[in-house]
Protein backbone atom coordinates (compact mmCIF):
# COMPACT_ATOMS: atom_id res chain seq x y z
CA UNK A 1 0.00 0.00 0.00
CA UNK A 2 2.94 2.04 0.43
CA UNK A 3 4.10 2.10 -3.18
CA UNK A 4 1.48 4.67 -4.60
CA UNK A 5 2.49 8.42 -2.86
CA UNK A 6 -1.07 9.37 -3.52
CA UNK A 7 -4.48 8.00 -3.81
CA UNK A 8 -4.81 4.99 -6.63
CA UNK A 9 -6.23 6.34 -10.06
CA UNK A 10 -7.97 2.92 -10.17
CA UNK A 11 -8.08 -0.08 -7.97
CA UNK A 12 -9.48 -3.37 -9.41
CA UNK A 13 -10.40 -5.99 -7.03
CA UNK A 14 -11.29 -9.33 -8.62
CA UNK A 15 -11.79 -12.93 -8.10
CA UNK A 16 -9.75 -15.42 -9.87
CA UNK A 17 -11.02 -18.76 -10.82
CA UNK A 18 -13.65 -17.91 -13.34
CA UNK A 19 -13.11 -14.30 -13.24
CA UNK A 20 -10.12 -13.26 -13.84
CA UNK A 21 -8.68 -16.60 -14.88
CA UNK A 22 -10.27 -18.67 -17.32
CA UNK A 23 -9.86 -22.15 -17.19
CA UNK A 24 -11.50 -22.54 -20.69
CA UNK A 25 -9.28 -20.83 -22.47
CA UNK A 26 -6.58 -22.98 -22.61
CA UNK A 27 -4.33 -19.83 -24.52
CA UNK A 28 -4.84 -17.48 -21.56
CA UNK A 29 -5.73 -14.91 -23.69
CA UNK A 30 -8.20 -13.16 -22.15
CA UNK A 31 -5.40 -13.27 -19.22
CA UNK A 32 -2.74 -12.06 -21.20
CA UNK A 33 -4.78 -9.14 -22.63
CA UNK A 34 -5.42 -7.62 -19.00
CA UNK A 35 -2.07 -7.90 -18.14
CA UNK A 36 -1.14 -5.97 -21.09
CA UNK A 37 -3.84 -3.11 -20.40
CA UNK A 38 -2.80 -3.28 -16.84
CA UNK A 39 1.21 -3.13 -17.19
CA UNK A 40 0.65 -0.55 -20.19
CA UNK A 41 -1.44 2.38 -18.79
CA UNK A 42 -1.95 1.33 -14.97
CA UNK A 43 0.16 -0.28 -13.15
CA UNK A 44 2.23 3.17 -12.29
CA UNK A 45 -0.57 4.92 -10.55
CA UNK A 46 -3.33 1.92 -9.59
CA UNK A 47 -3.74 -0.77 -7.15
CA UNK A 48 -4.41 -4.55 -8.37
CA UNK A 49 -5.84 -6.63 -5.72
CA UNK A 50 -6.96 -10.03 -6.09
CA UNK A 51 -9.65 -11.66 -4.22
CA UNK A 52 -10.14 -15.49 -3.61
CA UNK A 53 -11.01 -18.02 -2.10
CA UNK A 54 -8.38 -20.18 -2.47
CA UNK A 55 -5.81 -20.54 0.51
CA UNK A 56 -2.44 -19.17 0.16
CA UNK A 57 -1.38 -22.85 -0.99
CA UNK A 58 -3.56 -23.27 -3.67
CA UNK A 59 -3.34 -19.53 -4.57
CA UNK A 60 0.19 -20.18 -5.02
CA UNK A 61 0.07 -22.83 -7.04
CA UNK A 62 -2.42 -21.04 -9.52
CA UNK A 63 0.30 -18.59 -9.95
CA UNK A 64 2.88 -21.46 -11.44
CA UNK A 65 0.40 -22.80 -13.57
CA UNK A 66 -1.02 -19.12 -15.58
CA UNK A 67 0.47 -15.85 -16.55
CA UNK A 68 -1.01 -14.25 -13.44
CA UNK A 69 0.15 -10.73 -13.00
CA UNK A 70 1.66 -9.65 -9.05
CA UNK A 71 -1.19 -8.04 -7.16
CA UNK A 72 -0.31 -4.57 -4.38
CA UNK A 73 -2.67 -6.92 -2.20
CA UNK A 74 -4.12 -10.52 -1.97
CA UNK A 75 -7.33 -11.16 0.11
CA UNK A 76 -7.10 -15.24 0.27
CA UNK A 77 -9.63 -17.85 1.65
CA UNK A 78 -12.71 -16.04 1.18
CA UNK A 79 -11.69 -12.76 3.03
CA UNK A 80 -10.43 -14.38 5.99
CA UNK A 81 -6.12 -13.54 5.32
CA UNK A 82 -5.18 -10.10 3.98
CA UNK A 83 -1.22 -9.94 2.29
CA UNK A 84 0.73 -7.07 0.45
CA UNK A 85 2.83 -7.50 -2.17
CA UNK A 86 4.84 -9.99 -3.91
CA UNK A 87 6.36 -11.03 0.14
CA UNK A 88 2.50 -11.52 0.99
CA UNK A 89 3.03 -9.56 4.00
CA UNK A 90 0.42 -10.11 6.60
CA UNK A 91 -2.49 -7.71 7.51
CA UNK A 92 -1.94 -8.63 11.84
CA UNK A 93 -4.95 -5.67 12.31
CA UNK A 94 -7.00 -7.89 9.96
CA UNK A 95 -6.34 -11.04 12.37
CA UNK A 96 -7.61 -8.85 15.36
CA UNK A 97 -10.83 -7.92 13.99
CA UNK A 98 -11.62 -11.46 12.67
CA UNK A 99 -10.77 -13.02 16.30
CA UNK A 100 -14.27 -11.42 17.49
CA UNK A 101 -16.30 -14.13 18.59
CA UNK A 102 -14.91 -16.63 16.73
CA UNK A 103 -14.34 -20.02 18.09
CA UNK A 104 -12.94 -22.37 15.33
CA UNK A 105 -13.25 -25.34 17.59
CA UNK A 106 -16.60 -25.32 18.27
CA UNK A 107 -17.26 -24.71 14.60
CA UNK A 108 -15.42 -27.66 13.53
CA UNK A 109 -16.91 -29.77 16.52
CA UNK A 110 -21.21 -28.86 15.59
CA UNK A 111 -20.50 -28.84 11.96
CA UNK A 112 -18.56 -32.38 12.02
CA UNK A 113 -21.87 -33.67 12.95
CA UNK A 114 -23.68 -33.20 9.69
CA UNK A 115 -22.97 -35.95 7.56
CA UNK A 116 -24.31 -34.09 4.57
CA UNK A 117 -21.00 -32.25 4.56
CA UNK A 118 -17.72 -33.85 3.37
CA UNK A 119 -14.22 -31.84 5.00
CA UNK A 120 -12.34 -29.86 2.58
CA UNK A 121 -8.53 -30.90 2.25
CA UNK A 122 -6.43 -29.45 4.95
CA UNK A 123 -5.09 -27.00 3.05
CA UNK A 124 -8.04 -25.27 2.86
CA UNK A 125 -8.51 -24.99 6.78
CA UNK A 126 -7.37 -22.00 7.81
CA UNK A 127 -7.19 -19.89 11.36
CA UNK A 128 -10.51 -18.10 10.30
CA UNK A 129 -11.91 -20.51 7.72
CA UNK A 130 -13.27 -23.89 7.89
CA UNK A 131 -14.65 -25.62 4.64
CA UNK A 132 -16.66 -28.04 3.47
CA UNK A 133 -18.45 -29.68 0.11
CA UNK A 134 -22.33 -30.42 0.66
CA UNK A 135 -24.80 -31.06 -2.52
CA UNK A 136 -26.52 -28.26 -4.21
CA UNK A 137 -29.88 -29.42 -2.83
CA UNK A 138 -28.99 -29.76 0.76
CA UNK A 139 -27.20 -26.90 1.21
CA UNK A 140 -29.84 -24.35 2.39
CA UNK A 141 -31.45 -26.77 4.99
CA UNK A 142 -27.34 -27.36 6.42
CA UNK A 143 -26.99 -23.94 6.35
CA UNK A 144 -30.12 -22.76 8.49
CA UNK A 145 -29.47 -25.59 11.13
CA UNK A 146 -25.87 -24.62 11.58
CA UNK A 147 -26.75 -20.83 11.92
CA UNK A 148 -29.00 -21.65 14.88
CA UNK A 149 -26.95 -24.06 16.33
CA UNK A 150 -23.54 -21.42 16.08
CA UNK A 151 -26.17 -18.65 17.64
CA UNK A 152 -26.98 -20.88 20.71
CA UNK A 153 -23.35 -21.29 21.23
CA UNK A 154 -22.59 -17.25 21.20
CA UNK A 155 -20.48 -17.40 18.10
CA UNK A 156 -21.15 -14.81 15.45
CA UNK A 157 -20.50 -16.89 12.41
CA UNK A 158 -21.12 -16.51 8.50
CA UNK A 159 -21.60 -19.32 6.39
CA UNK A 160 -20.92 -18.92 2.95
CA UNK A 161 -22.09 -21.48 -0.29
CA UNK A 162 -20.53 -20.98 -3.65
CA UNK A 163 -19.79 -22.95 -6.63
CA UNK A 164 -22.37 -25.19 -6.55
CA UNK A 165 -20.55 -27.00 -3.47
CA UNK A 166 -18.25 -24.70 -1.40
CA UNK A 167 -19.53 -24.24 1.85
CA UNK A 168 -17.07 -21.65 4.20
CA UNK A 169 -18.16 -21.18 7.77
CA UNK A 170 -16.24 -17.64 8.93
CA UNK A 171 -16.06 -14.83 11.70
CA UNK A 172 -19.13 -12.66 11.03
CA UNK A 173 -16.57 -9.78 10.28
CA UNK A 174 -15.15 -11.58 7.71
CA UNK A 175 -15.97 -12.66 3.92
CA UNK A 176 -14.03 -10.53 0.65
CA UNK A 177 -16.57 -7.74 0.86
CA UNK A 178 -16.22 -6.67 4.69
CA UNK A 179 -11.72 -7.42 3.61
CA UNK A 180 -12.80 -4.84 0.66
CA UNK A 181 -14.45 -2.35 3.24
CA UNK A 182 -11.61 -2.51 6.00
CA UNK A 183 -8.88 -1.80 3.01
CA UNK A 184 -11.02 1.39 2.11
CA UNK A 185 -10.89 2.31 5.49
CA UNK A 186 -7.31 2.52 5.79
CA UNK A 187 -7.01 4.21 2.50
CA UNK A 188 -9.48 6.50 3.96
CA UNK A 189 -7.59 6.89 7.63
CA UNK A 190 -3.90 7.77 5.20
CA UNK A 191 -6.08 10.05 2.62
CA UNK A 192 -5.67 7.87 -0.46
CA UNK A 193 -9.22 6.32 -0.93
CA UNK A 194 -9.20 5.21 -4.96
CA UNK A 195 -10.60 7.72 -7.23
CA UNK A 196 -12.40 4.89 -8.62
CA UNK A 197 -13.02 1.20 -7.18
CA UNK A 198 -14.47 -1.88 -9.76
CA UNK A 199 -15.45 -5.20 -8.32
CA UNK A 200 -15.15 -8.53 -10.63
CA UNK A 201 -16.77 -11.49 -9.83
CA UNK A 202 -18.65 -14.58 -10.79
CA UNK A 203 -19.44 -16.46 -7.76
CA UNK A 204 -21.65 -16.67 -4.60
CA UNK A 205 -19.21 -15.81 -2.79
CA UNK A 206 -18.25 -12.82 -4.39
CA UNK A 207 -22.00 -11.28 -4.19
CA UNK A 208 -20.58 -9.49 -0.67
CA UNK A 209 -18.00 -7.38 -3.25
CA UNK A 210 -20.63 -5.76 -4.82
CA UNK A 211 -22.38 -4.58 -1.53
CA UNK A 212 -20.07 -1.97 -0.62
CA UNK A 213 -21.31 1.51 -1.61
CA UNK A 214 -19.72 3.89 -4.18
CA UNK A 215 -17.70 0.88 -5.95
CA UNK A 216 -18.33 -0.09 -9.77
CA UNK A 217 -19.00 -3.73 -10.60
CA UNK A 218 -18.66 -6.34 -13.06
CA UNK A 219 -20.39 -10.01 -12.92
CA UNK A 220 -18.53 -11.87 -16.27
CA UNK A 221 -20.82 -13.24 -18.52
CA UNK A 222 -20.17 -16.83 -17.67
CA UNK A 223 -21.50 -15.82 -13.63
CA UNK A 224 -22.91 -18.41 -11.78
CA UNK A 225 -26.42 -18.43 -11.22
CA UNK A 226 -26.25 -17.91 -7.73
CA UNK A 227 -24.30 -14.34 -8.27
CA UNK A 228 -27.10 -13.47 -10.71
CA UNK A 229 -30.12 -14.30 -8.15
CA UNK A 230 -28.34 -12.28 -5.92
CA UNK A 231 -28.06 -8.93 -8.24
CA UNK A 232 -32.04 -9.30 -9.05
CA UNK A 233 -33.00 -9.80 -5.79
CA UNK A 234 -30.18 -6.59 -3.93
CA UNK A 235 -29.21 -4.50 -7.10
CA UNK A 236 -30.78 -4.72 -10.64
CA UNK A 237 -31.18 -1.21 -10.74
CA UNK A 238 -27.94 -0.18 -9.87
CA UNK A 239 -26.15 1.41 -12.76
CA UNK A 240 -22.82 0.84 -11.27
CA UNK A 241 -22.95 -2.92 -11.89
CA UNK A 242 -23.26 -4.43 -15.24
CA UNK A 243 -23.37 -8.17 -16.43
CA UNK A 244 -20.39 -8.17 -18.88
CA UNK A 245 -20.94 -10.51 -22.53
CA UNK A 246 -17.42 -11.57 -22.53
CA UNK A 247 -15.87 -14.14 -20.13
CA UNK A 248 -13.88 -13.66 -17.20
CA UNK A 249 -10.88 -10.78 -17.83
CA UNK A 250 -12.28 -9.56 -21.12
CA UNK A 251 -15.39 -9.00 -19.20
CA UNK A 252 -13.11 -6.94 -16.73
CA UNK A 253 -12.05 -5.27 -19.90
CA UNK A 254 -15.15 -4.70 -21.01
CA UNK A 255 -16.29 -3.02 -17.65
CA UNK A 256 -13.67 -0.73 -17.83
CA UNK A 257 -14.60 0.61 -21.14
CA UNK A 258 -18.40 1.01 -20.37
CA UNK A 259 -17.62 2.92 -16.96
CA UNK A 260 -15.01 5.29 -18.40
CA UNK A 261 -12.96 4.56 -15.49
CA UNK A 262 -9.63 4.63 -18.07
CA UNK A 263 -7.86 3.19 -21.36
CA UNK A 264 -9.79 -0.06 -22.45
CA UNK A 265 -7.98 -1.06 -25.12
CA UNK A 266 -5.40 -3.80 -24.61
CA UNK A 267 -2.15 -3.57 -26.69
CA UNK A 268 -2.57 -7.23 -27.81
CA UNK A 269 -5.58 -5.91 -29.43
CA UNK A 270 -3.73 -3.12 -31.54
CA UNK A 271 -1.91 -4.58 -34.54
CA UNK A 272 -1.56 -0.88 -36.10
CA UNK A 273 -0.19 1.20 -33.60
CA UNK A 274 -1.71 3.82 -35.07
CA UNK A 275 -5.15 2.68 -33.77
CA UNK A 276 -3.93 2.90 -30.31
CA UNK A 277 -5.12 5.38 -27.32
CA UNK A 278 -2.04 6.34 -26.51
CA UNK A 279 -1.01 10.55 -27.03
CA UNK A 280 1.93 10.85 -24.92
CA UNK A 281 4.60 8.79 -23.75
CA UNK A 282 4.41 6.06 -21.54
CA UNK A 283 7.02 3.90 -20.72
CA UNK A 284 5.08 1.27 -19.28
CA UNK A 285 3.64 0.63 -22.53
CA UNK A 286 6.89 1.00 -24.46
CA UNK A 287 7.90 -2.08 -22.55
CA UNK A 288 4.81 -3.58 -23.08
CA UNK A 289 5.11 -2.83 -26.87
CA UNK A 290 8.26 -3.74 -27.21
CA UNK A 291 7.95 -7.32 -25.72
CA UNK A 292 4.70 -8.16 -27.53
CA UNK A 293 7.16 -7.40 -31.18
CA UNK A 294 9.60 -9.43 -29.66
CA UNK A 295 6.14 -12.47 -29.29
CA UNK A 296 4.78 -11.43 -32.47
CA UNK A 297 8.12 -11.65 -34.15
CA UNK A 298 9.08 -14.98 -33.34
CA UNK A 299 5.68 -16.29 -33.98
CA UNK A 300 5.92 -15.00 -37.43
CA UNK A 301 2.63 -12.87 -36.86
CA UNK A 302 4.69 -9.71 -38.21
CA UNK A 303 6.02 -9.49 -41.71
CA UNK A 304 10.07 -10.39 -41.72
CA UNK A 305 10.91 -6.85 -42.19
CA UNK A 306 14.09 -4.87 -42.05
CA UNK A 307 11.65 -1.31 -41.31
CA UNK A 308 10.94 -3.03 -37.98
CA UNK A 309 14.64 -3.41 -36.95
CA UNK A 310 16.03 -0.66 -38.18
CA UNK A 311 12.68 1.69 -36.03
CA UNK A 312 14.16 -0.13 -32.88
CA UNK A 313 17.96 0.73 -33.77
CA UNK A 314 16.89 4.20 -34.24
CA UNK A 315 15.46 3.93 -30.78
CA UNK A 316 18.61 2.80 -29.06
CA UNK A 317 22.11 4.87 -27.76
CA UNK A 318 24.31 3.99 -30.57
CA UNK A 319 26.22 3.57 -27.72
CA UNK A 320 24.12 1.54 -25.34
CA UNK A 321 24.63 -2.14 -24.73
CA UNK A 322 22.40 -5.10 -23.01
CA UNK A 323 23.66 -7.40 -20.57
CA UNK A 324 21.87 -10.95 -21.06
CA UNK A 325 21.35 -13.55 -18.33
CA UNK A 326 24.66 -15.63 -19.37
CA UNK A 327 26.62 -12.32 -18.80
CA UNK A 328 28.96 -10.20 -21.00
CA UNK A 329 27.74 -7.42 -22.78
CA UNK A 330 26.40 -7.29 -26.26
CA UNK A 331 25.67 -3.75 -27.86
CA UNK A 332 22.00 -3.05 -28.32
CA UNK A 333 22.38 -2.69 -32.11
CA UNK A 334 23.89 -6.15 -32.19
CA UNK A 335 21.11 -7.50 -29.75
CA UNK A 336 18.52 -6.15 -32.67
CA UNK A 337 20.83 -7.83 -35.50
CA UNK A 338 19.90 -11.56 -33.62
CA UNK A 339 16.35 -10.58 -33.64
CA UNK A 340 16.81 -12.41 -37.31
CA UNK A 341 17.83 -15.28 -36.41
CA UNK A 342 14.78 -15.82 -34.69
CA UNK A 343 11.93 -14.98 -36.58
CA UNK A 344 9.27 -17.46 -36.77
CA UNK A 345 10.87 -20.00 -34.70
CA UNK A 346 8.22 -19.95 -32.92
CA UNK A 347 5.52 -20.14 -35.05
CA UNK A 348 2.52 -22.32 -34.83
CA UNK A 349 4.04 -22.90 -31.15
CA UNK A 350 3.28 -22.17 -27.69
CA UNK A 351 4.79 -19.35 -27.55
CA UNK A 352 3.74 -16.14 -25.05
CA UNK A 353 5.84 -13.10 -23.22
CA UNK A 354 4.25 -11.14 -20.79
CA UNK A 355 5.78 -8.33 -18.78
CA UNK A 356 4.75 -7.92 -14.64
CA UNK A 357 5.28 -4.94 -11.82
CA UNK A 358 6.77 -2.37 -14.38
CA UNK A 359 7.93 0.45 -12.63
CA UNK A 360 9.83 3.70 -13.41
CA UNK A 361 11.52 5.78 -11.63
CA UNK A 362 13.17 9.31 -12.86
CA UNK A 363 17.17 9.10 -11.85
CA UNK A 364 17.61 12.64 -14.17
CA UNK A 365 16.30 15.72 -16.03
CA UNK A 366 14.16 13.17 -19.03
CA UNK A 367 16.07 10.04 -17.67
CA UNK A 368 14.37 7.09 -16.12
CA UNK A 369 15.36 3.61 -14.71
CA UNK A 370 12.71 1.12 -15.63
CA UNK A 371 12.36 -2.24 -14.03
CA UNK A 372 10.31 -5.32 -14.92
CA UNK A 373 10.09 -8.77 -14.55
CA UNK A 374 10.11 -10.50 -18.32
CA UNK A 375 8.44 -14.22 -18.61
CA UNK A 376 8.69 -16.34 -21.39
CA UNK A 377 6.44 -19.65 -21.80
CA UNK A 378 7.41 -21.82 -24.64
CA UNK A 379 5.33 -25.11 -24.18
CA UNK A 380 5.28 -26.33 -20.56
CA UNK A 381 8.66 -24.20 -19.69
CA UNK A 382 8.02 -21.17 -17.85
CA UNK A 383 11.22 -18.90 -17.44
CA UNK A 384 11.57 -15.37 -15.75
CA UNK A 385 13.91 -12.34 -16.19
CA UNK A 386 14.69 -9.33 -14.08
CA UNK A 387 15.11 -6.30 -16.23
CA UNK A 388 16.63 -2.97 -15.73
CA UNK A 389 16.27 -0.41 -18.82
CA UNK A 390 17.78 2.95 -18.66
CA UNK A 391 15.42 5.15 -20.77
CA UNK A 392 16.03 8.83 -22.08
CA UNK A 393 13.17 11.30 -23.40
CA UNK A 394 13.73 14.16 -25.71
CA UNK A 395 11.05 16.43 -26.12
CA UNK A 396 10.97 17.76 -29.70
Amino acid sequence: MDRLSAAARLMIVSDLDHTMVDHHDAENLSLLRFNALWEAHYRRDSLLVFSTGRSPTLYKQLRKEKPMLTPDITIMSVGTEITYGDAMVPDNGWVEVLNQKWDKKIVTEEASRFPELKLQSETEQRPHKVSFYVDKDKAQTVTQKLSEIFKNRGLDVKIIYSGGMDLDILPQGAGKGQALAYLLRKFKSEGKVPTNTLVCGDSGNDAELFSIPEVYGVMVSNAQEELLQWHAANAKNNPKITHATERCAAGIIQAIGHFKLGPSTSPRDIKDESDGEVKSIDLGHEVVKLYLFYERWRRAEIDNSEIYLSSLKANCCPSGFCVPPSGGEISLAEAINQFRKCYGDKQGKQFRVWVDRVLSTEIGPGTWLVKFHKWELSGEERACSIVSIIVRIKVI
